[in-house]
């Protein structure tokens, strides 16, 4: 069973936004930078982007030195949607089984220095 592990520690914020009710807050983040990471306890592979946040209401507002890569990840897990989520680690879980159990793999030929036979003597 494949285990995934979110980064989601790199954000952008407004350093000071007002919502739509007259709310004002600092550090209110607005986009992640975010990571994947899948493992199969051997192999692992990540994918990365980035994911909008939605700042309508800061009524519920989360002050930035409280937060944990935990809620943060349930944000962008939240933003992005059960089926996107699913696609990225079917992603990753086709990536690892290809990691495991390989279809193709790339090889170097002439590893050592080979010497060419001699030339046939002319009479």
């Amino acid at each position: 069973m494949n285990t995934y592990t979110w980064n989601c520690a790199t954000v952008d914020a407004h350093p000071s936004h007002t919502d739509e009710n007259g709310v004002a807050k600092t550090n209110v983040i607005y986009n992640v930078h975010w990571r994947l990471t899948g493992t199969d306890g051997t192999n692992s592979e990540t994918v990365i982007g980035t994911q909008t946040i939605a700042i309508d209401d800061l009524g519920t507002f989360t002050e930035f030195e409280t937060l944990t890569n935990d809620a943060v990840a349930a944000w962008v897990e939240t933003a992005m949607g059960e089926e996107r989520v699913a696609e990225l680690k079917a992603s990753l879980d086709k990536s690892l089984e290809e990691k495991a159990n390989p279809t193709s793999v790339t090889l170097t030929i002439g590893g050592t220095e080979t010497t060419p036979p001699p030339a046939p003597e002319v009479e």
